[in-house]
């Protein structure tokens, strides 16, 4: 028998994009919500992720967290699904990927919260600069390519194309055709529009306590 593989997410978190990503591959799997707050934070799921956050997913007896993370090892895991590049030509996949979490991600979350390297000074202990440069680079990395790591759609298009898309939906980042254009094209994909579906029951549903 198969290892079980356990998501741990909430519908209203990074989570959606490894729901996305489960929905690409195709196979078997559970979703165990955590509701924020006192469920994330129990002694049960502190022993799964000790960040007290989600998404983790539980696989047999390995435990991952970190979307990126995430990402590789269920691209890594099911190769069949084809979302991961062969290993030789995963130069732009990893760095893509690892842009998002280490560049894009820090640098929306500082100016969501308000606040932004402003001086060079400042720029040069953050790894990302600046949100304007950070985006900037993202804008001319999609502008004329359909996909970003290889000649086919991979993890790394999933994580950029979530990361715009939420962060356009919620105001954060600012809305440019590139931005959209490159976003649409992969939110629309039948994976992601059933992992959404499912997200949507999730959230209509009473929630259970923790």
């Amino acid at each position: 028998m198969a290892d079980e593989l356990i998501l741990f997410t909430n519908p209203q978190s990074r989570g959606a994009m490894v729901h996305w990503m489960l929905e690409e591959i195709g196979c078997p799997y559970r979703l165990e919500v955590k509701q924020y707050g006192p469920d994330m934070k129990s002694a049960e799921y502190l022993a799964i992720n000790p960040m007290g956050k989600v998404p983790a997913i539980r696989h047999g007896d390995t435990v991952v967290t970190e979307t990126a993370a995430i990402l590789c090892y269920l691209a890594d895991i099911f190769p069949e699904a084809k979302l991961a590049p062969p290993p030789a030509e995963r130069g732009a996949y990893y760095r893509w990927l690892f842009f998002v979490a280490g560049c894009g991600e820090p640098a929306l979350g500082n100016k969501a919260a308000g606040w932004t390297p402003d001086t060079p000074t400042l720029q040069v202990q953050f790894g990302y600069g600046s949100y304007e440069r950070t985006m900037e680079t993202v804008a001319q990395l999609v502008a004329d390519r359909r996909t970003i790591a290889a000649d086919h759609f991979t993890a790394a298009d999933l994580y950029m194309a979530s990361f715009l898309h939420w962060g356009m939906m919620f105001g954060g980042i600012e809305r440019r055709p590139v931005f959209e254009a490159y976003a649409e094209r992969h939110v629309g994909r039948p994976a992601a529009l059933r992992a959404l579906e499912q997200s949507a029951k999730l959230m209509a549903a009473p929630a259970q306590p923790g």
